[in-house]
C-alpha cells in the first residue's frame, strides 16, 4: 500500500516572458510559443520554461492529417541530457489531459467550483523529478482534425499519432537519449499499451497506468473481478460490517472470496443447488450491503447498475460509477452521460479548497475559463477556439477495433525489453475501471510481477483529488523513475 506522510504548503512566483499575440494556425506553420517561470515545488524553487507547441500529424495513409497541441514543462535550473522525459495523457476517448495537467502533476492545480475556479501552486508536481509533456490527442484540448478526424479516432490510428507526437518531440528538444516514461489514465492505458505495439522502436523506460481498463468487462470474470470493488463501497457507506477493518483489509477479504467461493459459484450456474445459491446471496448481501433476495433474483450476478441504484435506495439515493463514495438524487433530473454520474466531479476536498484565497495564484476575467485564461494570459498561448476537456463526439465516433485487451502488447513489450518496468495504481472506490480488475488483467496479460509497481489508494477512478493521495501517489511515481 501507498500511505501519505507530510502536508507541505508553498508559494508560487511567476516569471512571464511574453511574445506577440500567436497568429491564427497555419498547418504548414505549426506555432510554439515558449515562456519562462519558477515554482515553488514541495522541495523548494524550481526554474522552467513551459513551451506550448503544435505538431502536425498525418494518418498512417496519408489522407488524414491534425494538429496536436502539446504543454510542456521543461526544468531550466537542473539542465541534463540525463533527466527523465514523462509523456502524460488521459483517456476518454475524448478526454483531455485536464485532469492530470491541473489535477495532479502539473505546476499549477486547479480549484474552486465551476463558475468559480483559479489556480494555485502545486507543490507535488513532479517537474522536479522529470521533464513533463501534457499531450492532447486529435479532438481534445485545443488540439484538431484538419477535416474528418475518423483517421484519427481509433486505437491504432490515435497510438500512431501520439507516437509521431513523442518521436518529434524527443527529436525536436534534442532529447532522443534521455530516459523516457509514458503515462495514460483510463482509456489512455489502452493508448500506452497501444503506442507500445505500434512504435517499438522508442523503448520506454516505463509505462505507468492509472485507473487501467480490464481486459474482462462482461461475462463471470467481470462480475468475479468487480466484486471487491462492491465491498469497499459499501464499507465506506457504512452498508457492510467493519468488525474493526480498514478499507484495504476489506478489498483484500473481497478478493480472496471473489476468486474461490464466489467464481466457484458463478461458474456452476443453474447447477448450482438452491440451497447454496441462497447461502451465496447471504454472503455476498453481508459483503455488498445489498439484500440477499435481489442478489439471488440476478443470479448471484452483481453489475455496476444493480449496485449503484440499489445500495442506497432506502436513502433515496444511488452512488457513482467513477467514485462510489459520491451519491446523487434517485430522482434527480435526468443528465446526459457520463454528466449524470454524481462521481465525475467529485472533489471530498473542493469546498475547503475554495476558501484557500491567499494560495491563489491565478484568477481568470469574468465569463472566461480557468484553462483558457492560463493559455492566454499566462502561457501565451492563444487558440482561435476553446478548450475541450471533454469531446462526447470523439467518443461516440471511436473504433475500439473489436474492445480487445491491449495489455498483453506491453507483455510482449517487455519480453522485448528485459528493462522495461510498470507502475499501476487503482483507487477502492472506482467502480468504472475496478481495482482487481485491472490487476487481474495484469496477472493474465503476463506482466512480471517483479517489474510491477503496484499502488492502491482509498479513493476513486482519478486518485488524486484528494491532497494526501496526491502526495503519496507523486513521491510513489518518482521512486519508480529513480529506480
Amino acid at each position: 500500500m501507498i500511505h501519505s506522510f507530510r502536508s507541505l504548503a508553498a508559494g508560487v512566483a511567476l516569471t512571464l516572458a511574453l511574445a506577440a499575440p500567436a497568429a491564427a494556425q497555419d498547418p504548414q506553420s505549426p506555432r510554439s510559443v515558449a515562456t519562462s517561470h519558477v515554482g515553488q515545488l514541495k522541495d523548494g524553487p524550481v526554474a522552467y520554461q513551459a513551451v506550448v507547441a503544435e505538431t502536425v500529424v498525418r494518418s498512417e495513409d496519408g489522407e488524414g492529417s491534425g494538429t496536436v497541441v502539446t504543454t510542456s514543462y521543461i526544468r531550466t535550473d537542473a539542465v541534463s541530457a540525463e533527466r527523465p522525459v514523462l509523456f502524460i495523457f488521459n483517456g476518454g476517448p475524448g478526454a483531455s489531459t485536464t485532469p492530470l495537467h491541473f489535477g495532479a502533476f502539473g505546476p499549477m492545480r486547479r480549484f474552486g467550483e465551476a463558475d468559480d475556479q483559479y489556480l494555485a501552486m502545486n507543490p507535488h508536481s513532479l517537474l522536479d523529478a522529470a521533464d513533463l509533456v501534457f499531450i492532447d490527442p486529435v479532438g481534445t484540448g485545443y488540439s484538431h482534425p484538419h477535416g474528418d478526424g475518423a483517421p484519427f479516432w481509433s486505437r491504432t490510428g490515435d497510438a500512431r499519432s501520439v507516437a509521431d507526437v513523442i518521436r518529434d518531440w524527443l527529436a525536436r528538444h534534442d532529447r532522443s537519449d534521455a530516459p523516457r516514461y509514458l503515462l495514460g489514465q483510463s482509456y489512455g492505458t489502452i493508448r500506452a499499451a497501444e503506442i507500445t505495439r505500434v512504435a517499438p522502436d522508442l523503448n520506454f523506460d516505463g509505462v505507468l497506468l492509472f485507473a487501467l481498463v480490464p481486459g474482462e468487462r462482461s461475462g463471470l470474470l467481470a462480475h468475479m473481478s468487480a466484486l471487491p470493488s462492491y465491498a469497499a463501497a459499501a464499507w465506506h457507506h457504512g452498508r457492510a460490517a467493519r468488525d474493526g477493518r480498514t478499507v484495504e483489509q476489506v478489498y483484500e477479504d473481497a478478493v480472496v472470496f471473489a476468486r474461490t467461493d464466489y467464481i466457484a459459484a458463478l461458474i456452476q450456474g443453474a447447477a448450482l443447488p438452491d440451497a447454496e445459491r441462497n447461502a451465496m446471496a447471504g454472503r455476498l448481501s453481508a459483503m455488498t450491503g445489498l439484500p440477499a433476495a435481489l442478489i439471488a433474483e440476478n443470479d448471484l450476478r452483481i453489475t455496476n447498475t444493480l449496485f449503484m441504484f440499489n445500495l442506497l435506495a432506502d436513502q433515496g439515493l444511488r452512488t457513482g460509477q467513477l467514485d462510489a463514495r459520491a451519491t446523487a438524487r434517485l430522482d434527480a433530473p435526468a443528465q446526459r452521460p457520463p454528466y449524470d454520474d454524481p462521481g465525475m466531479n467529485y472533489g471530498p476536498e473542493a469546498a475547503a479548497r475554495a476558501a484557500v484565497a491567499e494560495e491563489t495564484v491565478f484568477r481568470p476575467a469574468d465569463g472566461v475559463s480557468v484553462v483558457d485564461a492560463y493559455y492566454g494570459d499566462v502561457l501565451d498561448f492563444r487558440a482561435d477556439d476553446a478548450y475541450q476537456a471533454l469531446n462526447l463526439e470523439v467518443n461516440s465516433a471511436w473504433d475500439h477495433e473489436g474492445f480487445t485487451d491491449a495489455i498483453p502488447h506491453l507483455a510482449e513489450a517487455m519480453a522485448r525489453d528485459p528493462d522495461l518496468r510498470v507502475f499501476w495504481s487503482a483507487g477502492y472506490y472506482d467502480l468504472s475501471t475496478p481495482a482487481y480488475g485491472g490487476r487481474y488483467t495484469l496477472d493474465q496479460a503476463g506482466i512480471p510481477a517483479d517489474r510491477l509497481t503496484a499502488a492502491y489508494f482509498a479513493s476513486g477512478h482519478s486518485v488524486f483529488i484528494e491532497d494526501t493521495n496526491l502526495e503519496a501517489l507523486a513521491d510513489a511515481v518518482r521512486d519508480f523513475m529513480a529506480e
